[in-house]
């Protein structure tokens, strides 16, 4: 997993089968100061340097796969490559890390392009992790992912899912005006005053009042939300703290809309103590459990992890119900047939 947040590459180790799930070892790979600028510009970057940057990351993270394992056994690996253009509204979603490249480096099957499929069906692409909700994590009525984006899902018969607002991707970056890549357990924040206006006017984005199913991008971030920032100058820390009211109103108006009794949280926002009790304030009557260390920083890859194993068994891991789409799909491109002879010196 490479999230939008610029922080790294998530690599978890798991053990799937039918009768349940294990994460047996996983580890968080920073990414250089150049990969991480390199990354943030990929957006504008010519044909050709796009196209090396797609094949160059690939082989990093078969390097990362390969220097992880250390020799372990493991079938797979269920790349999610790291997202660059998300406009699903124009049929376009793209994660570079050449597969191809991954597989070269580290001998192993790669199971990537989960999103592809889903956004030619005419859905929204994301969020795909839901799947795994429902069948890992289904004693809860809904399941918070607060990672770059805040995303919910809910529903047991029919599972729905959506992206409710911008989450580290907004903290991270108002961080970074410090010289710090996040605001550990909300400290700056804790110090800071919500500022009304500010508060009012992220509140009054077109985005909340948009029907599910939805998602959101790097695209609408930069032209919708982060202007908003810029117009409101203030203290570091009272926009932080400002931005971390409006992730915890819109998450809690979340989990009231979903008629959630219980609602589980992960991802690496579950670790900004300010902002999970904001949460569990403004989410009133609703019970809100942050899991162990493990499952809130790797929730996701596992989920993934999932994903390529049902691809690899011809199972449906995208449901139409959550992202939009015309059908239900068994998303994702396998890569890496090896010959016998494959590695043999």
């Amino acid at each position: 997993m490479s999230g939008t947040s610029l922080d790294g590459v998530d690599l978890a180790l798991c053990s799937i089968d039918d009768n349940g799930w294990q994460i047996v070892d996983a580890t968080t790979v920073e990414y250089s100061r150049q990969w991480r600028g390199r990354l943030a510009k990929a957006a504008g970057m010519s044909a050709l340097d796009y196209a090396l940057t797609h094949v160059e990351l690939g082989h990093l993270y078969g390097r990362m796969v390969r220097d992880f394992l250390g020799g372990r056994e493991c079938r797979a690996v269920a790349s999610h490559g790291h997202t660059v253009f998300h406009l699903p509204q124009r049929g376009l979603t793209t994660q570079i890390g050449d597969p191809d490249a991954i597989a070269a480096e580290c001998g192993l099957q790669v199971v990537s392009g989960f999103r592809t499929l889903d956004v030619a069906l005419g859905g929204q692409g994301a969020p795909l992790v839901p799947i795994g909700d429902a069948l890992f994590f289904g004693q809860y009525d809904a399941c918070l992912n607060l990672g770059g984006i805040a995303n919910i899902s809910h529903g047991r018969q029919t599972r729905t899912a959506y992206d409710i607002c911008p989450c580290n991707m907004a903290l991270n970056m108002l961080a970074s005006r410090m010289g710090q890549d996040c605001d550990r357990d909300g400290a700056t924040a804790r110090r800071g005053s919500v500022d009304p206006a500010l508060l009012a006017a992220l509140e009054g984005l077109e985005y909340y009042r948009q029907p599910a199913p939805k998602t959101l991008g790097r695209e609408w971030f930069e032209s919708e939300f982060a202007p908003l920032l810029a117009s409101h100058p203030m203290t570091e820390a009272d926009a932080l703290r400002t931005v971390v009211e409006h992730i915890a109103r819109r998450t809690a108006h979340a989990a009231h809309e979903a008629g959630a009794s219980s609602m589980l949280a992960t991802g690496g926002g579950a670790h900004n103590t300010l902002l999970v009790e904001r949460i569990a304030a403004l989410a009133e009557g609703v019970a809100l459990t942050v899991p162990d260390r493990l499952t809130v920083d790797y929730k996701e890859a596992l989920v993934f992890a999932l994903l390529g194993y049902m691809r690899l068994n011809g199972r449906v891991n995208t449901l139409r119900s959550v992202t939009g789409a015309r059908a239900d799909s068994v998303g994702g491109s396998v890569s890496g047939f090896f010959g016998k002879s494959h590695y043999a010196h």
